[in-house]
């Protein structure tokens, strides 16, 4: 340790941070090889403080150890002098990861022996002032020097940056002078314009995803281009972690030519539950990284566990990506490759890469499973074993195929078949062995050449054996890329506490509007471009997300309140009489579809001497703050253009009121009412479904917040049916999923149960967060 120390020093390192570097075994390993190798070159004393400095920035930064040798030699050797050209070799290494490399092409890409002179410099530095000198005199010593540097640097790439601004600060000084009194006053911040006094066009929010994100980025924005850092297609090698082999390249070649450089990923569901909100995070990161970048994605299903799958879950999960706004390049399934993934396993027992194993599913559990004693057998006993677990010469959980590797969360020798004997929905009984997810995924990737795999934070323990097997098998292998989770609170999405819920009668279904499964929230009335708005908003983020149910609610009346035609409807009747309009009177009145926007449309309604009202419109003791129906005061009727006031009060029995007579009076010859009311005349008698939390806490898996477990949790109010609601002669032709907004109430969409004696309507989401107005 004492010698390592000294050798750090020697180089011109301080000792605390040598001590420092000495923590870190890879570093300190790195930077010990690199400069002993660099001592061979120039001599034990040669190592300078200069080249030492240069040493220890590529030890710290070169990921492929490889190549450590060579940058040694070149800084020892004087080729590469500052940390611009070695940022360039790195670059340079990172490109051409097989041997050997271009001695020539390197030298050129690292700027090694170009000679920048003064002279040079001087006149760079010079054509960049004049180019701005009007500006510079305007401004003097306000003006930004940065950009003179930067283009300065730009015209010279090899040039010393401390050389060129020198040579900058000399000329402006020539230019301008010495700095006044005025030049050292601080520049004065440019004012924000306000907000309201500059109205930027709002972009239509389109269901493909074209919508705005909360940072004011559309989601394909947050997808186009360089703005992830992700790798171009066939430069799979410049990814960290990327594992490259002798046939990496020409896997990448062969790759590129089959995609023509087009970006490819997939939307992988296994097809065992509905698909919820934190898929739609999936779909919209997967198909819109395609279509952001004119590439392509694949709809593909997990299909490789035939006990838990049904065709009802495929055909959900393909209307749910549609309804969202994306069509899938092509439909495919795991199981479409059975064949090629069987003998791919026979190649990988070949290879020596894995072994057929008797140890029993409880013993496989966990992190710490005992090591198989079937590990080391041999290859042929393996092949002979894998060929009678195909011919179903054994029970279930009598042989696996395990693969020889050690998974990033530690887990030895993950199982990459096993045997079910359960028919498959696609390919009947012709396979009575299934490869798992860690086995399958990553060759179905490399099949169907997907450039970026994108995956939740939760698989990135697998990166690492997702790139072995496709080496082990030398594959094109693809790369996997990770993103953080989507996660509401209030609710569960996962497929075994649904069907819990489901089967203790607490829902009603998959798509009980309570739930956030996608079919829940379509049949709940939620638009797909509110959806994918919300995704939008969360923004692409690594790190996982857990986010109040009211910011995708927000989105939701956002959508709705530009789309959805308003109505009149009463939840809670009570009944008015006009008295001073004759019994047969009958008017239409004409309310618009969009009151903000009238050219969008109108529909009729009609006005009789009977009414109905909402009973909260009503209130017969006067209360402060109160501004609707009294009989002491008046109110309009929204659109009617009438002011009723009370006549007189009508109890039933118990001394409920049952019924107002009032009269009326035009609203343009009457003084303005404090407020103006809903009302509904000849309406149709509806069903109404107002939905509340399903559950009572925040996060109702979690034990500290529920003890007594997520069914304990359940909100006793979360559905309240209004079985005789009156809703205005509008909705009459009304067809599952239209949306309305009923004036004053809510957002609402027509349930499926609807018949046609009678509509029901769930209601999707209130006007108001917090209605909270009396």
């Amino acid at each position: 340790m004492a010698d390592t120390l000294a050798l750090f020093t020697s180089i011109g390192l301080s000792e605390q941070k040598a001590k420092e570097t000495l923590k870190n075994e890879a570093l300190s390993a790195s930077l010990k090889d690199a400069i002993v190798q660099a001592q061979r070159v120039c001599g034990a004393s040669g190592v300078d403080k200069a080249t030492g400095t240069l040493l220890y920035s590529m030890a710290s930064r070169l990921k492929d150890t490889r190549r450590l040798t060579f940058l040694s030699d070149s800084i020892a050797q004087g080729k590469i002098s500052t940390e611009l050209q070695l940022a360039a070799a790195l670059d340079f290494i990172k490109s051409h990861p097989q041997d050997p490399i271009n001695q020539k092409e390197y030298e050129e890409a690292c700027g090694v022996g170009v000679v920048v002179t003064p002279e040079q410099i001087e006149e760079a530095v010079e054509a960049v002032v004049k180019k701005h000198k009007e500006q510079l005199v305007k401004e003097r010593y306000h003006f930004n020097m940065g950009l003179l540097m930067g283009e300065a640097r730009s015209a010279l790439k090899w040039a010393d940056g401390k050389v060129i601004k020198n040579e900058v600060d000399l000329q402006v000084l020539q230019l301008l002078g010495k700095k006044t009194e005025a030049d050292l006053e601080k520049k004065p911040k440019k004012v924000k314009v306000a907000e309201n006094e500059t109205k930027v066009k709002k972009e239509e929010a389109a269901v493909n995803g074209d919508v705005m994100a909360g940072e004011g980025k559309s989601l394909m924005e947050q997808l186009r281009g360089e703005s992830l850092k992700f790798h171009k297609p066939g430069e799979n090698y410049k990814t960290e972690g990327y594992v490259v082999t002798p046939k990496t390249m020409e896997l990448l070649k062969k790759h590129l030519e089959i995609t023509g450089g087009q970006i490819r990923t997939r939307f992988p569901p296994e097809p065992n539950g509905i698909l919820h909100i934190g898929h739609a995070k999936a779909i919209n990161f997967n198909f819109g990284y395609a279509k952001a970048n004119n590439g392509i994605c694949f709809l593909r299903y997990d299909d490789t566990n035939p006990e838990k799958e049904e065709e009802k879950y495929f055909t959900a999960i393909k209307d749910m990506v549609e309804w969202l706004g994306y069509k899938p390049y092509a439909v495919t399934h795991a199981s479409d490759n059975f064949q090629e993934l069987y003998e791919l396993a026979v190649d990988l027992i070949r290879r020596g890469h894995a072994y057929v194993c008797h140890q029993k599913g409880e013993e496989l559990k966990g992190h710490n499973a005992p090591p198989s004693p079937w590990r080391d057998r041999p290859m042929e006993e393996s092949l002979v074993l894998f060929e009678r677990m195909k011919k179903g010469l054994f029970s279930e959980g009598e042989a696996t195929l395990r693969m020889k590797m050690v998974m990033e969360d530690g887990k030895m020798d993950p199982v990459a078949y096993r045997i079910k004997y359960t028919a498959h929905h696609r390919t009947g009984d012709e396979w009575c062995i299934y490869p798992t997810y860690d086995y399958t995924h990553c060759l179905c990737d490399s099949i169907e050449n997907i450039t970026h795999s994108l995956c939740t934070k939760e698989f990135q323990a697998r990166r690492s054996s997702y790139f072995w097997l496709c080496n082990a098998l030398d594959v094109y292998c693809p790369v996997q890329w990770e993103y953080g989770r989507l996660n509401l609170t209030y609710t569960v999405v996962s497929k075994r506490k649904i069907i819990k819920l489901v089967e203790t009668g607490v829902v009603r279904d998959w798509d009980d509007p309570r739930l956030f499964t996608l079919t829940a929230l379509r049949r709940r009335g939620f638009p797909p471009e509110a959806i994918n708005n919300f995704c939008a908003r969360v923004g692409v983020t690594v790190s996982q997300t857990t986010t109040e149910p009211h910011l995708l609610e927000a989105c939701v009346r956002d959508v709705l309140n530009e789309s959805a035609p308003r109505a009149m409807a009463v939840l809670e009747p009570l009944k008015v009489t006009i008295t001073n309009l004759p019994e047969n009177s009958k008017t239409d009145v004409r309310v618009p579809d969009f009151p903000a926007n009238e050219s969008k449309g109108s529909h009729v309604v009609p006005f009789t001497r009977t009414i109905f009202i909402e009973q909260s419109d009503f209130r017969e003791v006067m209360e402060k703050g109160y501004k609707r129906l009294t009989p002491e005061q008046p109110v309009g009727l929204r659109h009617a253009g009438y002011v009723i006031s009370v006549q007189k009060v009508i109890k039933d029995a118990q001394g409920k009121v049952v019924e107002l007579e009032v009269t009326c009076s035009s609203s343009e010859t009457t003084e303005k009412p404090k407020a103006f009311i809903h009302w509904v005349s000849q309406p149709l008698v509806c069903e109404v479904r107002l939905y509340e939390r399903l559950f009572l806490h925040k996060n109702p898996e979690d034990t500290s917040e529920v003890p007594n477990g997520f069914l304990s949790d359940i909100n006793p109010h979360s559905l309240q049916t209004i079985s005789n609601a009156l809703v205005d002669v509008s909705v009459k032709g009304a067809k599952f999923l239209d949306k309305f907004q009923f004036e004053r109430v809510g957002y609402f969409s027509l349930d499926p149960d609807s018949t046609a004696d009678k509509l029901v309507f769930n209601r999707t989401v209130t006007l108001k967060e917090d209605p909270g107005k009396i």
